[in-house]
């Protein structure tokens, strides 16, 4: 990794670049995307089926679109016991964490004659995307807990998922293990843009949605930003990042291996660190360069780096907090020696790992705070996943005929001044 003095022009320039990865949709993307949306939404399981045959599984019909009874029975024999350890206190930890997120009605009387309140009801159906990887080779397990869990939690009463088969037709046993453990309803066999809109629209096997949540491609990230307003997504996610804020009690080792954790997820990833110490800038350098050697995914990790990985030597560590507000990062590591000393300086970031034991991926699988995370500085006005996601706030409001009188000259005041005469005669007829 290359090293920077911050500020200057170069380091500037670096990071102009790191900053201005994500691009806007191209209009190539876009109107493939668009033909694809439409499609489902007239012709729904005919042209579902279609793109499945072609992209996914030749093997697909609408009798096996859709994964089996039989199906969720063997893949409870296809995984280990310390799978399911796992994934059991996975599970109980994300449940724990976002049981606390819950959201109540409410009724209040301010002011004498008044009733005010707030009616909080989940949505009724949430569709979950969960990517396939290589052939389904990578099961993102951790994915399908952090989507459905919060979802359960807020009272969703039918949780559907779509993620691409693999080429004979089935899903990666871990995922539907998963599936099974956390509650979902239907697991569907299909991926990418079609996926989306099927859950978006409905096909008449898929079963219609009203919040669509999960990561994926940009034909998955551009679906659900066309049916945005349709239902209701999560976020716009782009590539995985990282920002880590060292000082000389870093572990150089530790890291690097958590910049690497990042870089190898995508070759859009970002990785920075920040340091006041140019030798510890040095020494995490050095270790990057020899960890990366042994990683299975080498070559991502390389592309990742070179074109937006950085080391970063600022003046102080209240400078390396400013930087990080105003790149708000998805990820957020102190590596410092008194992280909890540090929490108020921080404004925008998706998650903040403290400690030099808390490395990203406590949080991507057990440690209970959700992993689907704001990215490319959409930190700065947005927020993880969570049970919020999944409900909605209805206001109540009631007014006694005293209470109303009271309160209808501003009314009238309010509604001439915009020019709503309408709205005035409403509130003046019941003053007669």
């Amino acid at each position: 990794m290359k090293i920077y003095s911050y500020p200057s022009t170069v380091a500037e320039k670096r990071l102009s670049v790191i900053e201005g990865r994500v691009q806007s949709f191209n209009q190539k993307d876009q109107r493939a995307v668009a033909r694809i949306i439409e499609d489902v939404r007239k012709n729904g399981d005919t042209a579902l089926i279609n793109y499945a045959n072609r992209f996914d599984s030749p093997c697909l019909n609408i009798e096996t679109l859709q994964a089996s009874i039989q199906e969720y029975e063997d893949a409870a024999q296809q995984v280990s016991p310390e799978f399911m350890e796992s994934l059991n206190r996975a599970a109980s930890q994300i449940e724990s964490f976002h049981q606390k997120q819950s959201s109540k009605s409410w009724i209040d009387t301010p002011r004498p004659g008044t009733l005010l309140g707030q009616i909080v009801n989940p949505v009724g159906a949430a569709g979950i995307y969960v990517p396939g990887g290589k052939a389904g080779k990578t099961p993102l397990v951790s994915t399908v807990l952090m989507c459905a869990i919060p979802a359960k939690i807020a009272g969703v009463s039918t949780i559907v998922m779509a993620t691409p088969s693999t080429p004979d037709g089935t899903v990666n046993p871990h995922l539907l293990v998963a599936a099974k453990k956390v509650g979902i309803d239907a697991v569907y066999k299909v991926g990418s843009a079609w996926a989306i809109a099927a859950m978006a629209y409905g096909t008449g096997t898929v079963s219609k949605c009203d919040v669509i949540v999960g990561p994926g491609n940009i034909y998955v990230t551009l679906a659900k930003k066309m049916v945005a307003g349709t239902v209701g997504i999560d976020m716009i996610a782009g590539p995985s990042e990282i920002l880590i804020i060292a000082d000389e009690s870093a572990n150089p080792e530790f890291t690097a291996a958590d910049l690497l954790s990042q870089a190898e997820h995508d070759p859009m990833a970002s990785a920075i660190l920040l340091t006041p110490s140019p030798k510890v800038a040095k020494h995490v350098a050095d270790a990057v360069s020899r960890q990366i050697k042994n990683l299975t995914r080498q070559d991502i990790a390389e592309a990742s780096l070179k074109n937006y990985g950085a080391i970063f030597v600022v003046k102080d560590i209240a400078s390396a907090f400013d930087l990080a507000n105003a790149m708000a990062p998805e990820h957020l590591e102190l590596h410092l020696n008194s992280p909890l000393e540090y929490i108020e300086r921080i404004r925008n970031a998706g998650a903040v790992f403290m400690g030099h034991y808390t490395p990203e991926p406590v949080g991507d699988y057990i440690a209970g705070p959700n992993h689907v995370l704001p990215t490319s500085g959409t930190a700065r006005f947005s927020s993880a996943l969570s049970v919020d996601h999944f409900i909605k706030k209805t206001s109540l409001i009631h007014y006694s005929e005293a209470a109303f009188r009271q309160e209808a000259p501003d009314i009238i005041q309010l509604a001439e001044i915009e020019g709503l005469g309408a709205h005035a005669h409403s509130v003046r007829v019941r003053l007669a």
